[in-house]
C-alpha cells in the first residue's frame, strides 16, 4: 500500500473514531460561560458559507455524510496550500542536557522535526508516576514559553506566555517548539512544498508523534497551545492534524481580516509565499497585493472557520485579545453547529480580553480548560 493510500486509510479511522468520542464530565462552573455565545452572536446568520453544506448547497444529511465532507473541506485546502511531507513515525528526540526545576525536569533536547530538519526545543516533564497529558507549545522560540528569562540569542523574554512552564507544574508534559531555522519571518522550509504556515502544522505534527514515543505521555490526551504567532500555528495544526485531542489559539486571528495588521495571513511567512513574487510588508493593497494560497484562498470564498469545523468533536478555546473580540463569536457559530450536528455541545470556547497581550485572567481559563479536557480525562481515552 503506497503512503497516499496509508494516509487516506488512516484518516478514514480517525474521522470514524472521531465523530464516537466520549462527551467529557460538564464543564466546571468557572469554564461554562466562555462556552456560551452572546445572543447577538446566534441572533443573525452569519454570512460564511456554513460548513455543513456541500459546494453544490446540499446539505449534509447524516455523521457518515459528514465524514466525507470534512475530509473534502481538508483535501480542498491542502490543494491550495501544498502537500505536506511525509510523516515521520519515529521522529529522533536526543537529550542535551536535563536541569531539576521545582515539580518538574527541564530537558533541552534535539528534534528531529522534518526530513532534513532537527531543532533544539525544551522538554518539560513532571515528577512521578506517569503517563501525562501532554501539551506542544509552540512560540518564536522555546525559552519564552518555558518562562527563561532570556532566549538563547539573549533576545529578552515576555511575560504571561510560559504555557509551557504553567503546564509543567500543573502536571502536563510540555514540548516547547521554536521558528524552524530560528527565524518566523524567514522559515526554513527545508525543501517541503507548502505554504510556510502549513509546514509548521506539519513540524506540529511531527512533535505529537515524539510525545507519544515517551513513556511518560499519555498519547490520546495531547493538546497545543500558543500565542499570536504561535496561535496561527497551534490553530493550523490542531485542525489540520486529528490526532490532537483538544486545543487554545490565542488571540491569533480566526477568520481572515484585512483591516487588522497582526492578522497577517498574506504575509509570506504565512500563506502568500509565491515563487513568482514577494509581495511588500504590511496590508493588503494595490501596492501590496495578495499573493500565493492566501489570493487563491479568498478568491474562491473560502475563510478560517472551515478549518474551526474540522476540530469537531475535539474541544477548543479561543483565547481573545485585541484581534479576536467578542464579534469574532459568528464565525464560531459554525463550528458549534456541526457540533451539535454529531451531539455535542460546550466544545467551542472564548475568552476575551482588551489587548493582545495574554492576562492572568486569560491564562487562567487556559490552564483550566487543559485541566478539564486532558488532565482530569479518563487515562488513555481520547476526551
Amino acid at each position: 500500500m503506497n503512503s497516499l493510500r496509508r494516509h487516506a486509510l488512516a484518516f478514514f479511522l480517525l474521522t470514524a473514531s472521531l465523530s464516537a468520542a466520549t462527551p467529557p464530565a460538564p464543564l466546571p462552573p468557572e469554564l461554562a460561560p466562555f462556552f456560551q455565545p452572546p445572543a447577538s452572536a446566534t441572533a443573525q446568520p452569519d454570512s460564511r458559507r456554513s460548513p455543513l453544506l456541500r459546494p453544490d448547497g446540499s446539505r449534509i444529511a447524516t455523521a457518515t455524510e459528514w465524514d466525507r465532507e470534512r475530509a473534502a473541506i481538508r483535501a480542498r485546502w491542502f490543494a491550495l496550500l501544498g502537500p505536506w511531507p511525509e510523516l515521520l513515525a519515529a521522529p529522533k528526540l536526543e537529550v542535551l542536557r536535563t536541569e531539576s526545576r521545582e515539580n518538574f525536569e527541564q530537558r533541552f533536547v534535539r528534534l528531529e522535526l522534518a526530513p532534513g530538519l532537527t531543532q533544539d526545543a525544551i522538554l518539560l516533564v513532571p515528577r512521578g508516576p506517569g503517563p501525562f497529558p501532554a501539551v506542544v507549545v509552540p512560540f518564536y522560540d522555546p525559552e519564552t514559553s518555558v518562562g527563561l528569562p532570556q532566549t538563547a540569542t539573549g533576545k529578552k523574554t515576555s511575560p504571561l506566555r510560559d504555557f509551557g512552564y504553567q503546564l509543567a507544574k500543573r502536571g502536563f508534559v510540555a514540548l516547547c517548539l521554536g521558528a524552524p531555522g530560528g527565524d518566523a519571518y524567514a522559515p526554513t522550509l527545508a525543501g517541503a512544498k507548502c505554504q510556510p504556515l502549513a509546514f509548521l502544522a506539519y513540524l506540529a505534527a511531527n512533535a505529537h508523534t515524539a510525545l507519544t514515543r515517551l513513556p511518560s505521555v499519555d498519547s490520546a490526551r495531547i493538546g497545543i497551545v500558543g500565542h499570536s504567532y504561535g496561535g496561527k500555528w497551534a490553530m493550523f495544526a490542531s485542525c489540520l492534524y486529528d490526532k490532537f485531542a483538544c486545543a487554545v489559539w490565542s488571540d491569533p486571528g480566526i477568520v481572515f481580516d484585512e483591516t487588522r495588521t497582526s492578522i497577517n495571513y498574506q504575509e509570506p511567512w504565512y500563506l502568500g509565499l509565491d515563487p513568482k513574487i514577494t509581495r511588500k510588508r504590511g496590508l493588503v493593497s494595490a501596492a501590496a497585493p495578495r499573493t500565493g494560497a492566501y489570493r487563491d484562498l479568498v478568491a474562491q470564498g473560502h475563510d478560517l472557520h472551515e478549518l474551526h469545523a474540522l476540530m469537531a468533536p475535539r474541544a477548543f478555546l479561543v483565547s481573545g485579545g485585541a484581534e479576536d473580540t467578542p464579534a469574532r463569536w459568528p464565525a464560531l457559530t459554525h463550528a458549534i453547529a456541526v457540533n451539535r450536528f454529531l451531539g455535542f455541545e460546550q466544545r467551542v470556547g472564548m475568552t476575551n480580553r482588551p489587548a493582545h497581550n495574554p492576562t492572568e485572567e486569560s491564562n487562567a481559563a487556559i490552564y483550566r480548560f487543559f485541566e478539564h479536557f486532558l488532565r482530569n480525562a479518563v487515562p488513555g481515552q481520547r476526551p
